[in-house]
Protein backbone atom coordinates (compact mmCIF):
# COMPACT_ATOMS: atom_id res chain seq x y z
CA UNK A 1 0.00 0.00 0.00
CA UNK A 2 1.71 3.24 -0.72
CA UNK A 3 0.57 6.68 1.00
CA UNK A 4 0.17 9.96 -0.56
CA UNK A 5 -0.10 12.94 1.79
CA UNK A 6 -1.47 16.07 -0.05
CA UNK A 7 0.31 19.26 1.80
CA UNK A 8 -1.88 22.32 1.14
CA UNK A 9 -0.69 25.93 0.84
CA UNK A 10 -0.76 29.52 2.87
CA UNK A 11 -4.40 29.90 4.16
CA UNK A 12 -5.39 26.77 2.51
CA UNK A 13 -7.19 23.35 3.80
CA UNK A 14 -7.61 19.89 2.89
CA UNK A 15 -11.24 21.14 1.07
CA UNK A 16 -8.36 23.07 -1.66
CA UNK A 17 -9.40 22.15 -4.86
CA UNK A 18 -5.95 20.09 -5.74
CA UNK A 19 -6.71 17.98 -2.75
CA UNK A 20 -10.46 16.75 -3.60
CA UNK A 21 -9.73 16.25 -7.32
CA UNK A 22 -6.37 14.10 -6.08
CA UNK A 23 -8.43 12.11 -3.60
CA UNK A 24 -11.29 11.58 -5.79
CA UNK A 25 -9.13 10.28 -8.60
CA UNK A 26 -7.07 8.36 -5.98
CA UNK A 27 -10.79 6.60 -4.23
CA UNK A 28 -11.98 5.95 -8.10
CA UNK A 29 -9.13 4.74 -9.60
CA UNK A 30 -6.06 3.59 -7.39
CA UNK A 31 -7.22 0.78 -4.38
CA UNK A 32 -3.28 0.86 -3.98
CA UNK A 33 -3.02 4.43 -2.50
CA UNK A 34 -4.20 5.80 0.83
CA UNK A 35 -4.49 9.28 0.84
CA UNK A 36 -4.10 11.69 3.70
CA UNK A 37 -4.33 15.91 3.56
CA UNK A 38 -4.94 17.17 6.98
CA UNK A 39 -5.73 20.66 7.83
CA UNK A 40 -2.26 22.07 8.90
CA UNK A 41 -1.48 24.54 11.41
CA UNK A 42 -0.52 28.46 10.04
CA UNK A 43 2.63 27.81 12.41
CA UNK A 44 5.46 26.18 10.11
CA UNK A 45 7.00 24.00 12.96
CA UNK A 46 3.68 22.32 14.09
CA UNK A 47 2.84 21.95 10.49
CA UNK A 48 5.89 19.61 9.41
CA UNK A 49 5.67 17.81 13.21
CA UNK A 50 2.68 16.44 11.97
CA UNK A 51 3.63 15.26 8.62
CA UNK A 52 6.89 13.71 10.05
CA UNK A 53 4.60 11.76 12.63
CA UNK A 54 3.13 10.36 9.49
CA UNK A 55 5.50 9.71 7.61
CA UNK A 56 7.02 7.92 10.12
CA UNK A 57 4.53 5.56 10.46
CA UNK A 58 4.84 4.44 6.74
CA UNK A 59 7.95 2.95 4.80
CA UNK A 60 9.60 5.91 3.79
CA UNK A 61 9.69 3.92 -0.03
CA UNK A 62 6.06 3.82 -0.13
CA UNK A 63 5.74 7.67 0.71
CA UNK A 64 4.56 10.36 -1.87
CA UNK A 65 4.29 14.13 -0.80
CA UNK A 66 1.95 16.60 -2.94
CA UNK A 67 2.78 20.06 -1.94
CA UNK A 68 0.94 23.16 -3.23
CA UNK A 69 2.72 26.28 -2.91
CA UNK A 70 3.59 26.61 0.77
CA UNK A 71 2.85 22.89 0.92
CA UNK A 72 5.53 22.49 -1.76
CA UNK A 73 8.32 24.44 0.32
CA UNK A 74 7.45 21.98 3.05
CA UNK A 75 7.51 18.89 0.50
CA UNK A 76 10.70 19.76 -0.34
CA UNK A 77 11.88 20.58 2.73
CA UNK A 78 10.99 16.69 3.72
CA UNK A 79 12.15 15.28 0.78
CA UNK A 80 15.66 16.33 1.17
CA UNK A 81 15.40 15.47 4.62
CA UNK A 82 13.70 11.78 4.54
CA UNK A 83 14.36 10.90 0.96
CA UNK A 84 10.98 10.68 0.17
CA UNK A 85 9.35 11.40 -3.19
CA UNK A 86 7.73 14.71 -3.67
CA UNK A 87 5.48 16.02 -6.05
CA UNK A 88 6.03 20.02 -6.24
CA UNK A 89 3.11 22.39 -7.13
CA UNK A 90 3.98 25.54 -8.19
CA UNK A 91 6.16 26.06 -4.92
CA UNK A 92 7.28 28.41 -2.64
CA UNK A 93 10.64 28.72 -2.73
CA UNK A 94 11.64 31.25 -0.16
CA UNK A 95 8.37 31.98 1.85
CA UNK A 96 10.70 33.56 4.93
CA UNK A 97 10.91 36.41 2.26
CA UNK A 98 8.23 35.89 -0.12
CA UNK A 99 5.51 36.19 2.51
CA UNK A 100 6.77 39.57 4.66
CA UNK A 101 4.04 41.30 3.23
CA UNK A 102 1.58 39.00 4.94
CA UNK A 103 2.84 39.71 8.14
CA UNK A 104 -0.35 40.46 10.12
CA UNK A 105 -3.63 39.67 10.72
CA UNK A 106 -5.36 37.06 8.37
CA UNK A 107 -7.72 34.68 7.75
CA UNK A 108 -7.64 31.37 6.11
CA UNK A 109 -9.79 31.09 3.02
CA UNK A 110 -11.31 27.73 4.05
CA UNK A 111 -11.70 27.33 7.64
CA UNK A 112 -12.11 30.99 8.66
CA UNK A 113 -9.93 30.79 11.49
CA UNK A 114 -8.42 34.42 12.14
CA UNK A 115 -4.71 34.59 13.48
CA UNK A 116 -2.37 36.72 13.16
CA UNK A 117 0.94 36.22 10.50
CA UNK A 118 4.23 37.24 12.71
CA UNK A 119 7.83 37.50 11.92
CA UNK A 120 7.91 34.17 13.69
CA UNK A 121 6.42 32.74 11.26
CA UNK A 122 8.93 33.84 9.11
CA UNK A 123 11.50 32.71 11.10
CA UNK A 124 10.37 28.99 11.24
CA UNK A 125 10.07 29.24 7.51
CA UNK A 126 13.54 30.22 7.06
CA UNK A 127 14.63 26.88 9.37
CA UNK A 128 13.18 24.51 6.76
CA UNK A 129 14.85 26.38 3.79
CA UNK A 130 17.10 24.24 1.65
CA UNK A 131 19.42 25.93 -0.30
CA UNK A 132 20.75 23.31 -2.27
CA UNK A 133 18.46 20.45 -3.52
CA UNK A 134 21.25 17.17 -3.29
CA UNK A 135 18.08 14.33 -3.81
CA UNK A 136 16.78 15.55 -7.12
CA UNK A 137 15.80 12.24 -7.90
CA UNK A 138 13.21 12.54 -5.52
CA UNK A 139 11.28 14.95 -6.99
CA UNK A 140 8.86 16.27 -9.56
CA UNK A 141 8.35 19.71 -10.21
CA UNK A 142 4.59 20.49 -11.63
CA UNK A 143 4.61 24.65 -12.69
CA UNK A 144 2.46 26.63 -14.54
CA UNK A 145 3.82 29.58 -16.46
CA UNK A 146 0.92 31.74 -15.83
CA UNK A 147 1.38 31.47 -12.12
CA UNK A 148 0.85 35.01 -11.03
CA UNK A 149 2.25 35.03 -7.67
CA UNK A 150 5.39 32.23 -7.96
CA UNK A 151 7.75 32.45 -11.07
CA UNK A 152 7.88 29.21 -12.78
CA UNK A 153 11.43 30.22 -13.92
CA UNK A 154 12.76 30.37 -10.59
CA UNK A 155 11.58 27.10 -9.24
CA UNK A 156 13.11 25.58 -12.40
CA UNK A 157 16.26 26.93 -11.64
CA UNK A 158 16.22 26.29 -7.94
CA UNK A 159 15.01 22.34 -8.82
CA UNK A 160 17.16 22.29 -11.84
CA UNK A 161 18.36 18.35 -12.40
CA UNK A 162 14.65 17.37 -11.21
CA UNK A 163 11.76 15.39 -13.49
CA UNK A 164 9.29 18.12 -14.48
CA UNK A 165 6.68 19.03 -16.21
CA UNK A 166 5.46 22.62 -16.93
CA UNK A 167 2.45 23.21 -17.71
CA UNK A 168 2.02 26.44 -20.30
CA UNK A 169 -0.94 28.98 -19.00
CA UNK A 170 -3.00 27.89 -16.26
CA UNK A 171 -2.26 30.06 -12.79
CA UNK A 172 -0.99 29.53 -9.49
CA UNK A 173 -4.41 27.70 -8.49
CA UNK A 174 -3.62 25.39 -11.21
CA UNK A 175 -7.51 25.78 -11.81
CA UNK A 176 -6.90 22.89 -14.73
CA UNK A 177 -5.25 20.37 -12.22
CA UNK A 178 -7.49 18.14 -13.36
CA UNK A 179 -5.59 17.74 -16.72
CA UNK A 180 -2.61 16.25 -15.30
CA UNK A 181 -3.80 14.83 -11.94
CA UNK A 182 -2.90 11.09 -13.91
CA UNK A 183 0.50 12.65 -14.42
CA UNK A 184 1.25 13.11 -10.71
CA UNK A 185 -0.71 9.38 -9.71
CA UNK A 186 1.63 7.99 -12.20
CA UNK A 187 4.89 9.57 -10.89
CA UNK A 188 3.56 7.91 -6.87
CA UNK A 189 2.94 4.51 -9.10
CA UNK A 190 6.47 4.53 -10.14
CA UNK A 191 5.65 4.90 -14.05
CA UNK A 192 7.77 6.90 -16.05
CA UNK A 193 5.25 7.08 -19.41
CA UNK A 194 4.88 10.62 -18.71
Amino acid sequence: MKLVIYIHGFNSSSSSFKAKVLGRLIEERHSNIEFWCPDLSHWPEKAVTCLIDRIGAYPIKDVTLVGSSLGGFYAAYLSQRFGCRSVLINPAITPHTGLLHYVGRQKNLYTGEEYEFTHEHLYQLEQLYVKEIKRVDKLFLVHTTGDELLDWKTAARHFDGCRRLIVGGSDHGFTNFEDYADNVLSYVNGESSF
